[in-house]
């Protein structure tokens, strides 16, 4: 009975949710998003559902085709002509002739620009991005076309191309247009200087910029992508309206991949799984990703459903891993942490918590990648006798009531408390399978499921055995530099494992140096050796996306890459 009741209470709760909403357009993709993004700012975005929409409200230089997962000209109309002097390379940019903003006035080298004026400057609230175009020195306009420019970058290395384009270009014109930056030069942020721009009116466009992506911000909420902000009901939704007559579509043969195609995108803010599953059944959403593998298999065999809902499992890019921390006495010996590795029965994971919807991977180098995925290297797979010899091996004795070794004059017991977060079930299914086998040989686990903001803060100061989580990739770029130089493994760091040798820093560096496949591929091989003989960090699996989209849409460029597929692309069906 109780069961009932609950099923009907879900069921009423989700259509009252659906009073008040916009009305629902013939041409209208609905989707799920599972949180509020709460910041839908191109500047100091916080979250990859707020990605998803920036991406349809803004354009930057490059763009990913996600038909291909191949890397295009977004707002530049061609790829940029790369010139070298000594340390310095020149990217040589040509925007779009049609390129435009919502006033339909001309994008311009003025405008990228400014933006990159306001990603680096101190007043800004946006560390991350700020910190990924440090390499970018200057930028030089040309006097005789106002599309044309040039950056000027300290370095080279092959993936200079994709990041001097991988930023959102902003509207000097509404953020600034007292252009109040425009007679900063780029550089002097950089320098000592800078601290003559500290007035009044640069913190008043700063103050403009870091407000943006709020739904008060509606107004300067409008980038040259082909969708605008409608309306936002937080908590609720976000509905995007296309923009008439979007310069886009007259691309030429770039309006294959540059596209805005369904009239309205309305972006449905369901928290629960339950909940949005049910809406999915109902015919309430249109797409739903990240279903759980449970419920992705029932659907997948339910014939009814199937008629009118195409499902999806692109390979993707996302890894899976468990970390030791190396600071511990007990974890320092490179031999214990191997034991450990050889107790995760990643197989016998990816069946329970994944139902097989998942690659194990020897490294953190996607397998689809054949060029750069170590050929040679074996998986490291569920061997309790191996544990148990290199666990004798590092000077463990065994006992009763379990294992001890001496360290620096003290007994030092070989117990783990393992971090992971609270409310997944996949990391609890993985987490208790770590569990029972480490009991097999004597080892004692202890799980530890947090929240968010607790679970980070222990892994920010370093207190931790051992934990699980999750990272986002992609195909194009490996700068595995914060994950896994010492000089990231400070508190607050990305390298939480403390993991690093004078060999493995040489190489991360010379991997973002690398200024060809041949010797990127080399480097990248000899990194995943490495990582593997070091078990510091321990790569486990990619999982598969699970994506179910309404069969009344073509055109829907389902991929391995975030968001998986493109929702500007989406074409309904006559």
């Amino acid at each position: 009975m109780r069961k009932t009741q609950a099923f009907l209470l879900s069921s009423l709760l989700l259509l009252l949710s659906y009073c008040g909403q916009p009305a629902r357009q013939p041409d209208e993709v609905r989707l799920r998003l599972a949180i509020d993004p709460g910041n839908v700012s191109p500047i100091n975005y916080n979250s990859l559902e707020a990605l998803q929409i920036i991406n349809l409200l803004y354009k930057s230089l490059l763009t990913v085709d996600l038909e291909d997962n191949t890397l295009k000209p977004g707002l530049a109309s061609t790829f940029p002509e790369v010139e070298r002097k000594d340390s310095l390379t020149f990217f040589h940019y040509q925007l779009r002739p049609e390129a435009e903003w919502s006033d339909g006035s001309p994008v311009t080298a003025q405008d990228v620009a400014f933006t990159l004026k306001v990603l680096k400057s101190p007043f800004i609230r946006n560390e991350n991005i700020r910190a990924q175009l440090e390499f970018i020195q200057d930028i030089q306009l040309d006097a005789s076309d106002l599309k044309k420019f040039t950056l000027i970058c300290h370095g080279f290395t092959p993936e200079m191309q994709l990041l001097t384009g991988d930023f959102f270009i902003l509207p000097s014109y509404l953020l600034d247009p007292e252009q109040v930056y425009k007679p900063i030069p780029l550089h002097a942020w950089s320098t000592a200087d800078s601290t003559k721009y500290n007035t009044d009116r640069t913190r008043t466009v700063a103050a403009k910029c870091n407000s943006l992506g709020s739904p008060e911000s509606k107004a300067i909420l409008k980038g040259s992508a082909g969708y605008e902000v409608a309306e936002w009901a937080i908590g609720q939704y976000i509905v995007l309206k296309r923009k008439e007559n979007w310069w886009g579509k007259n691309t030429g043969n770039a309006a294959r991949y540059l596209t805005a195609n369904p009239d309205q995108i309305n972006f449905q803010i369901i928290p629960d799984n339950t909940t949005a599953l049910l809406a999915l059944k109902n015919a309430q959403l249109d797409v739903l990703d990240n279903i759980p593998v449970n419920d992705f298999e029932k659907i997948r065999k339910d014939e009814g459903f199937r008629k009118n809902y195409n499902l999806h499992s692109p390979q993707g890019y996302d890894l899976i891993y468990g970390a030791i921390n190396t600071r511990r006495p007990k974890f320092q010996d490179k031999r214990t942490r191997q034991a450990i590795a050889h107790l995760l029965d990643v197989a016998g994971m990816i069946r329970v918590s994944q139902q097989s919807y998942a690659t194990q991977t020897v490294g953190p180098i996607p397998p689809d990648r054949e060029d750069f995925y170590h050929p040679h290297l074996p998986l490291i797979n569920y061997n309790p006798e191996q544990a148990i010899t290199l666990l004798k091996a590092a000077g463990w004795i065994q006992a009763q009531d379990g294992w001890y070794r001496n360290i620096d004059g003290q007994r030092e017991d070989l117990r783990t408390e393992l971090l992971y977060g609270a409310g997944n079930t996949v990391y609890e299914q993985m987490t208790l399978i770590f569990k029972q086998h480490a009991g097999k040989v004597g080892i004692p686990v202890t799980l530890l499921p947090l929240e968010g903001k607790v679970y980070n803060q222990k892994l920010e100061q370093l207190d931790f055995d051992m934990h699980f989580r999750g990272i986002s990739g992609n195909p194009f770029v490996f700068n595995f530099k914060p994950l896994f130089h010492t000089s990231f493994a400070g508190p607050g760091g990305f390298n939480t494992t403390g993991f690093g040798t004078p060999e493995s820093d040489l190489i991360l560096d010379q991997i973002n140096e690398a200024e060809n496949d041949a010797d990127k591929a080399r480097l990248l091989h000899r990194l995943q050796e490495i990582i593997q003989e070091e078990a510091a960090f321990l790569p486990l699996y990619f999982r598969k996306e699970r994506i179910a989209i309404h069969s009344r849409f073509s055109n829907t460029k389902v991929s391995g890459v975030r968001p998986y597929y493109d929702l500007s692309s989406f074409m309904l069906k006559p």
